[in-house]
């Protein structure tokens, strides 16, 4: 008997407008923009984030980093208010553990967004708090993801155990989030991470040359994740990808 498929969203990181559309034209759901070459969440200049959002269609979700945790609250509401500003539908907020998440996330529930969303980006190698995840929903977040801060470490199935990557994924679906896995991930991990049912998976280093993350995005690379994530699981029905705004938008079944 088959088994019900729950769609997994490709989440493609770009650089510039001809990433892109490289990018969108490949099949990924979502377009990030980010600079990888200021660190994990690097936030490019806002006259990047415009030409972005207008090379890729409407109806595909943009999102936007707005640079690596800082326990500045007031900066980081600033640096959010200004991202949301550039046409984004999406706003991605680093957090760890030593950044004093909880007095930001106090700051960002005064923040008026209109149809913007947050995501909010916890680092793996920084340490995992899955007591932050029920305040981001309190906040206002959409979602979460789980991504890498230090790329020489490695993938981030290398880092974190299964039963950890489960725990992550059903602790933002309890919470009404949706749940995203990132961090130097490769076509190759798509099918073991499909298995803890995420909503999202992203990429920036396993879609260019030579696996460098700042190099430039490969088409055939995009192809190689586009079809892992497109494949259906062994005893499961094909299904497809929710679009980036619906991701932003949904309830996670599991918590409905």
């Amino acid at each position: 008997m088959e088994q019900s498929c729950r769609p997994v969203s490709f989440l493609a990181s770009v650089t510039n407008e001809s990433e892109a559309r490289l990018c969108t034209s490949l099949g990924a759901d979502i377009i990030d923009a980010k600079d990888p070459s200021a660190g994990a969440l690097g936030a490019l200049p806002g006259e990047v984030v415009r030409a972005i959002r207008a090379a890729v269609p409407a109806h595909l979700a943009v999102s936007a980093t707005v640079g690596d945790p800082s326990d500045d609250a007031q900066a980081v509401a600033r640096a959010i208010s200004f991202t949301a500003g550039l046409g984004v539908d999406i706003v991605k907020v680093g957090f760890e553990p030593s950044a004093r998440p909880l007095a930001t996330l106090s700051r960002l529930r005064a923040l008026s967004l209109g149809r913007v969303r947050l995501v909010a980006v916890l680092l793996a190698d920084r340490g995992i708090d899955l007591g932050l995840v029920a305040p981001l929903q309190e906040a206002g977040f959409a979602g979460v993801m789980l991504d890498t801060s230090d790329k020489r470490l490695g993938a981030l199935p290398d880092l974190v155990a299964g039963e950890m990557l489960a725990d992550f994924v059903n602790c933002a679906h309890d919470a009404g989030l949706f749940a995203g896995l990132a961090g130097s991930l490769r076509a190759a991990h798509v099918p073991y991470l499909r298995t803890f049912a995420p909503d999202v998976l992203g990429f920036r280093g396993g879609l260019c040359r030579d696996g460098a993350r700042v190099a430039a995005i490969d088409g055939a690379a995009v192809n190689a994740v586009r079809e892992a994530i497109a494949a259906p699981q062994a005893g499961s029905a094909p299904c497809r990808a929710l679009p980036g705004d619906a991701i932003a938008r949904r309830q996670p079944e599991s918590a409905l």
